[in-house]
């Protein structure tokens, strides 16, 4: 297997620093996607209750044969079981579909800051902590004052805030905050939805190192320490985004790629709106 870097916790566990997403992914398709990136070398599968194949995901798992301590398996609490006692439930559902008897991360989802629950669904998190449900845990879509409240309110820091965060965004104020706090950062949507595959200033470094454009991607955010889980269901680029551990960005490459970054680069929801 390749010798992949990973990223320590705070609470002293540590995650594998490129996975697999599976937002999108279709339940059906999901097991053979799963067991295909885990052949390759992926050791991280990240999905969530929401993303409706957790049993598919599962269902991978089992097919790949490795011993559950060598797969880090992260799922999310969704929006609509944030609260004081659904967390729990919502728990045992998504451990049930997966097969499991923890995962190795649960996270919020989103701070849906409209309904007011997420302090007492970070409470939540804390005890499924303490039984062993969760071995680490920590929140999605989190801005600074989010996370600033649940840490004054449970004296908990999330060990990890998984937010939109790509060239185009690269999220600097919030990535400082993280810093600060001890939170590590994890990227969804690392590839732009695909909108960065096709820029020159991301295609020319990608000739210049005799790489893919989305292998530079990549790269890009291991070689800034962030955790990224690009998605795909096609094997061929499964193992393309994890064949990125043989050549490193250098000076010149990530200040190309900085002046990429954009106040409207957002492509998903804002978290202060959303739902």
């Amino acid at each position: 297997m390749t010798d992949q870097p990973h990223v320590a916790f705070s609470d002293g566990h540590e995650i594998p620093q490129v996975g697999l997403g599976v937002w999108q992914t279709p339940n059906d398709q999901a097991a053979s996607v799963v067991a295909t990136a885990l052949e390759a070398g992926y050791r991280h599968i990240d999905t969530a209750a929401i993303y409706g194949n957790e049993a598919g995901v599962g269902e991978g798992l089992q097919r790949a044969g490795l011993a559950r301590g060598d797969v880090f398996v992260t799922t999310k609490l969704w929006n609509d079981r944030q609260g004081a006692d659904e967390p729990a439930k919502a728990m045992d559902e998504s451990l049930k579909r997966l097969g499991l008897d923890h995962v190795d991360l649960y996270l919020i989802h989103w701070p849906a800051p409209k309904a007011g629950r997420f302090v007492d669904s970070w409470k939540a998190l804390v005890q499924l902590q303490v039984d062993g449900r969760a071995t680490s845990i920590g929140v999605s879509n989190f801005n600074a004052d989010h996370l600033r409240t649940i840490i004054d309110a449970t004296g908990v820091v999330p060990v990890l805030n998984q937010v939109e965060l790509h060239p185009r965004f690269q999220q600097t104020a919030l990535r400082a905050a993280h810093a600060e706090l001890g939170i590590a950062t994890q990227s969804w949507s690392p590839l732009g939805q695909g909108q960065l595959l096709t820029d020159p200033v991301i295609t020319k470094i990608a000739a210049k190192h005799g790489r893919t454009a989305a292998q530079v991607v990549i790269r890009w955010h291991i070689d800034s320490g962030l955790i990224v889980i690009p998605k795909s269901v096609t094997p061929s680029r499964i193992k393309e985004n994890f064949d990125v551990f043989g050549f490193e960005l250098d000076a010149d490459d990530m200040a190309a790629i900085a002046g990429l970054d954009t106040a409207g680069g957002r492509i998903g929801p804002d978290p202060l709106k959303f739902p």
